[in-house]
């Protein structure tokens, strides 16, 4: 990586740190301002060849600053057949949520989704700044649509379905639709047992020869 790149990275990361616009310009108005003092966490690398574009933090990740840091991750970790040394080192693993910043709750207790400004400001300018992805992840709804667009099909399960399609695509990096790997995901997992019995196979062969 030349000195102008590494540059560019360091300076993007700290744009992104230093970003407060869900709290000072939020896209709905002043009424729907973020509730909390933003913690913007992203791991943006040089040289991972794999992103993992999630939703946005818990409240878990919002205190510690390390994404995917509570059971998800552990069952993310699961999935992906790596160990937390290798799921944090950034020279394997980029991880770019689609919102930076926990978005609090709503009335039934669940997280609220990706705050509306994080993507139209970020988004393509962090896939832009690391052209060696080579492998999307991308888990849950948000990160669909916007991975994938028009081809992301009606339903989240018929677009991890779909998973060949997407993995053998040339337009761009490979991506991969999963679920969230939440908890209240396991009656999912039991519904549709195709996923890990022909999903995470190819998923972890492919992260295993991605980050030798």
């Amino acid at each position: 990586m030349t000195d102008g790149r590494k540059d560019d990275l360091e300076d993007l990361r700290d744009a992104i740190a230093a970003c407060r616009i869900c709290r000072d310009a939020p896209a709905r108005g002043p009424d729907h301002r973020l509730p909390h003092e933003p913690r913007p966490v992203a791991v943006i690398s040089s040289s991972a060849r794999i992103l993992i574009s999630g939703q946005a933090p818990g409240l878990r990740v919002h205190q510690s600053g390390l994404p995917f840091n509570d059971a998800s991750g552990d069952r993310l970790r699961l999935w992906l057949g790596v160990d937390r040394e290798q799921f944090y080192d950034p020279r394997l693993f980029a991880i770019v949520p689609m919102g930076f910043c926990f978005p609090g709750y709503d009335a039934q207790g669940s997280d609220l989704p990706p705050r509306r400004e994080c993507a139209p400001r970020w988004r393509s300018q962090v896939v832009d700044a690391m052209p060696q992805i080579e492998l999307v992840l991308a888990i849950g709804q948000y990160a669909q649509a916007w991975h994938l667009g028009d081809r992301r099909a009606a339903t989240m399960t018929e677009t991890v379905r779909n998973w060949r399609i997407h993995l053998g695509s040339n337009i761009g990096p490979a991506v991969l639709a999963l679920p969230h790997p939440s908890w209240r995901n396991t009656s999912w997992l039991k519904k549709n047992p195709w996923f890990e019995a022909d999903v995470l196979p190819v998923l972890r062969d492919r992260v295993g020869k991605l980050i030798i």
